[in-house]
């Protein structure tokens, strides 16, 4: 069973930075651990499953979105912006929607 980190902890596990009225609870091994918000972001599972997310989301709608220009050959510059922010997009909704429900308030 997964233990928390008591409430009254007012650092980072991480990086000892003073938290000031918000804390994120990301899961180390099989405890809870207390993060501030730059912590909470780059814990290496969250970033690896936003990743995942982002590579699946990203290419289903690169294909739908530009599928027949790239299959055409004919692909225009535009492109070089508009498919890193389609992968992006997934990315930053994922990983958003994870730290808002890791998100504690003191």
């Amino acid at each position: 069973m997964a233990t928390i980190a008591p409430a009254t902890s007012q650092e980072c596990h991480r990086c000892r930075a003073p938290l000031s009225h918000t804390l994120y609870q990301v899961r180390s091994g099989e405890e809870r651990v207390v993060r501030c918000l730059r912590c909470a972001l780059t814990h290496g599972p969250l970033v690896r499953q936003s990743l995942t997310i982002a590579l699946v989301v990203g290419t289903i709608l690169t294909a739908i979105n530009q599928g027949n220009i790239i299959i055409e050959g004919d692909v225009p510059a535009a492109l070089a912006w508009k498919i890193p922010l389609t992968y992006a997009v997934p990315y930053c909704v994922a990983t958003t929607g994870a730290i808002l429900n890791a998100r504690s308030r003191l």
